[in-house]
């Protein structure tokens, strides 16, 4: 590709929410920098503002609408000139959000992710406030070429967009639309192409990824997606997320345990247990197929990891619902678990559902199970003590600042943005900032941080990794000699 011309602008990016919206960031990323702006490292001092969110839920909303707020007032303060918010929120909201925060000078909706450069231009030189909200496609985009924030030796990649669920505490098809797959050939180009740049681990991202491939009348499109993908001599770990229960069969079942790359960690989000509300969620599950679900896993793949997510609070969750749940929690035993406290999200059916449960009893409840599972995650940890792992060097200390890697084709000079984040931990990745351990016998000198296949990146637990001696992208051999709070403190070996 010519190189193109500079842009005088500078342009500061924040990026928000889930993997899915990462990938959308960093594809945005890679037109800003194609079209030759400088990204700068401090978005509070930039020519234009571009800030991806997430509509998700009403924190997630809460922390989009603050970032924006945010970039506004150094707007105000004359150290930023312009402001762009695209992403899920601008999606959902629309021409709304102009009255939500004054001063917003561009609004971008999904549809518009790969056309942000030109917006961009257009944005500098206009003194009204304008929305680009054209439909969405029906297609799944492209998604190579991205300029990565995530470390160059595991990438997010994601194999569809939209959901075909009608959960009924979902907002995610108003937002995203119906499940559309990205094509197989797309997605194994995409997957050559980041192993080609220093992938070795690629985590396989959908709304649910069970569901790949009936769109386009494919049989066993996962398992099938999986097979081609060990193809790939340099991709090592393959790791798969978000698979919902209905949607893993025996087929799935024995392909992950026979894969050489699959990692044997699962990503299932359950919900909840009791019959009556999983009937309300909408949600084909049921107690009894969940525990067939779990049972078999454990017996067809020995070693397996599991993490879920649950929601409590949901509308006419008593106690003794509630309590089913958590002894379901007690009796499966989660590696990982996430809850979250119900929000009745417009729009959606649960919203407008009788017997809502009040904030308070949600809160109770989210610390009684979050206390549950940390007594469980902390037990497991404590049992694996002595064995050895195979550990992925994610990070080492001393942390020594190196020019990062990119495609050839992105031209534009290029700074981390330090507010690129989805986690603090990351942000302090990113911005050289490694974490630094010193208690538990371990010291911060030659200190590694990595993970083990049962730990998914800036999502769970980590290992703390004494004496490290390899480098950043390393496999290594471990052994645990302790614990702390969640993580896993491993020798090398």
């Amino acid at each position: 590709m010519a190189k193109k011309k500079q842009n005088s602008a500078i342009i500061g990016f924040v990026a928000l929410g889930c993997p899915k919206n990462i990938v959308d960031s960093e594809k945005m990323l890679a037109e800003i920098a194609q079209a030759g702006f400088l990204i700068t490292a401090d978005p509070d001092n930039a020519d234009v503002v571009v800030i991806n969110t997430c509509g998700f839920i009403a924190p997630a909303r809460a922390e989009a609408l603050e970032a924006i707020k945010h970039a506004v007032d150094c707007k105000l303060n004359g150290t930023v000139k312009k402001v762009i918010v695209a992403g899920c929120l601008s999606e959902r909201l629309g021409r709304q959000l102009f009255n939500q925060t004054d001063g917003i000078d561009a609004i971008v909706g999904l549809g518009q992710r790969d056309n942000i450069a030109r917006i961009i231009k257009k944005t500098i030189h206009s003194t009204q406030p304008t929305a680009y909200l054209a439909q969405s496609p029906h297609t799944v985009s492209d998604d190579r070429a991205r300029l990565l924030i995530t470390p160059r030796h595991w990438a997010y990649m994601r194999i569809s967009e939209g959901c075909n669920h009608k959960c009924s505490f979902c907002t995610i098809p108003a937002i995203r639309g119906s499940f559309r797959s990205k094509p197989e050939e797309l997605v194994l180009a995409e997957a050559a192409e980041l192993v080609s740049a220093g992938a070795v681990e690629l985590s396989i991202i959908a709304q649910d990824t069970t569901y790949y491939g009936r769109d386009l009348k494919m049989e066993n499109g996962l398992s099938e997606l999986v097979r081609k993908l060990e193809q790939i001599a340099e991709l090592v770990w393959v790791r798969l997320m978000y698979l919902y229960p209905a949607g893993i069969d025996e087929k799935l079942i024995e392909t992950i345990a026979k894969s050489e790359k699959v990692v044997h960690y699962l990503d299932i989000p359950i919900q909840h247990v009791n019959n009556e509300i999983l009937t309300a969620c909408r949600r084909p599950d049921t107690k009894d197929r969940l525990r067939r679900l779990i049972e078999n896993l454990r017996r067809s793949i020995p070693d397996v990891v599991l993490r879920t997510t649950v929601i409590v609070g949901l509308p006419g969750e008593n106690d003794q619902q509630f309590d089913e749940l958590l002894d379901f929690i007690k009796w499966a035993e989660f590696d990982a678990l996430g809850c979250f406290k119900f929000y009745p999200e417009s729009g959606t059916l649960a919203a407008e559902m009788p017997a809502q449960v009040a904030d308070k009893l949600k809160r109770q409840r989210l610390d009684e199970m979050m206390l549950t599972q940390q007594e469980i995650a902390f037990a497991k940890n404590k049992n694996r003590i002595g064995s050895k792992l195979t550990c992925l060097v994610d990070s080492v200390d001393p942390f020594r600042s190196k020019p990062r890697k990119t495609n050839e084709n992105l031209r534009a000079p290029l700074e981390i943005p330090k507010r690129l984040r989805i986690s603090e931990r990351k942000r302090r990745f990113l911005t050289g900032q490694a974490n630094t351990p010193t208690s538990n016998g371990v010291d911060s000198e030659g200190t590694g941080h990595g993970r083990f296949y049962g730990q998914a990146p800036d999502i769970d637990s980590i290992c703390i990794i004494k004496n490290c001696s390899a480098g950043r992208g390393q496999f290594i051999e471990t052994r645990i000699v302790g614990t702390k709070d969640y993580d896993l403190l491993v020798q090398q070996i």
